[in-house]
């Protein structure tokens, strides 16, 4: 039995090597506390009970401080700035035709309709997003 532990142990690690996420980390810590009771002569079930024991109380113990860790934080970008900013259309917003371009903060930006309505050079318009390069407006009412 002490051969499976340590295949575990192996399987595991190579897991967590090839995959870089703490997905797997706890089931070598795990077979290694199977295979310490392997060698103790313990019996299948104590060494399975002692795996799967082992695993939980590692992966609950550390798994949320890895996580915090782990987390990536999104970068707040430039382009951000022109969310919620007004703007005026300079060249006709027809997303069927995929045209449109606004000016917004003295830059000049493709845009496209949020509702997919057409927008008329020199409307104005809100910044409702960002999608990859090109901003998604909707049309502003008088008195906006």
């Amino acid at each position: 039995m002490p051969y499976c532990w340590l295949a575990v142990i192996i399987i595991a690690t190579l897991i967590e090597i090839f995959t870089a996420q703490l997905v797997s980390v706890w089931f070598a810590v795990g077979g290694t506390a199977a295979l310490a009771a392997a060698l103790l002569n313990a019996g299948f079930n104590a060494q399975l009970l002692i795996f799967a024991l082992v695993s939980a109380v590692t992966l609950a113990a550390t798994r949320p401080v890895v996580k915090k860790h782990l987390t990536v934080k999104k970068t707040s970008t430039n382009a951000d700035r022109y969310i919620g900013r007004d703007g005026i259309v300079t060249v006709d917003i027809n997303n069927a035709a995929a045209s449109g371009q606004v000016n917004v903060l003295g830059s000049v930006w493709t845009a496209r309709s949020a509702d997919g309505s057409v927008i008329i050079k020199g409307q104005h318009v809100k910044v409702e997003s960002i999608q990859g390069v090109k901003l998604i407006v909707s049309r502003q009412q008088p008195g906006d």
